[in-house]
């Protein structure tokens, strides 16, 4: 199964777009991971859901971040690496879970929330990441989006595990002109097996 080709993140929304804005009690789930509060930078995820994602449509969200201080390093006044990727975690966490939770695509659409808990961390896995930054961010408060581009999904077989593999792009900036960006790959090990 493949959903949509790839496209940069953040682009227009048609008029029939669906947008579901931040649940705040299944944010508050997904963030439970991080051992601090100074940890939870995501703090609104909205959810755009534009034509059958299964076929081509839009699955993304736009969120808002806040990082009042680094939570393990002394201040350095930008949005580092170690940053980005905190941040596109925890996106990427809240946007499967919401895809679970409001069976918005495949395969998600087949997993119940607990499939989800129990793969949140152990499972879900970062397998190619790149970023650049065009424009220095201050990074304390900003925003950022990130859209799932392809997902491909694979039952076990007598040659592999089964696995899901969810490609995606993302962005930051903020209203100084900041502006950083990524395209992402991550690997969902030992996923449900696939209904039908």
């Amino acid at each position: 199964m493949t959903t949509s080709p790839a496209r940069p993140a953040q682009r227009a929304d048609s008029p029939t777009a669906r947008r579901l804005p931040t649940d705040e009690p299944l944010l508050h789930r997904v963030l439970t991971p991080y051992r601090a509060k100074r940890c939870e930078y995501l703090k609104t995820a909205d959810v755009i859901v534009d034509g059958n994602p299964n076929d081509g449509g839009r699955l993304a969200a736009e969120c808002t971040f806040e990082i009042p201080e680094s939570c393990y390093i002394d201040d350095t006044g930008h949005f580092n690496s170690v940053e980005f990727n905190i941040c596109y975690n925890q996106m990427a966490y809240y946007l499967i879970a919401k895809s679970v939770q409001d069976a918005l695509t495949e395969p998600f659409n087949q997993w119940g929330m607990d499939d989800f808990w129990h793969r949140q961390l152990g499972d879900i896995l970062i397998t190619d990441f790149s970023s650049s930054f065009r424009v220095p961010m201050r990074g304390r408060f900003f925003e950022g989006s990130m859209e799932i581009v392809d997902i491909v999904a694979w039952d076990a077989n007598d040659i592999r595990d089964a696995l899901v593999v969810v490609k995606t792009s993302c962005r930051y900036h903020d209203e100084h002109g900041g502006d950083s960006k990524g395209d992402v790959t991550a690997a969902i090990t030992n996923p449900p097996p696939l209904k039908g």
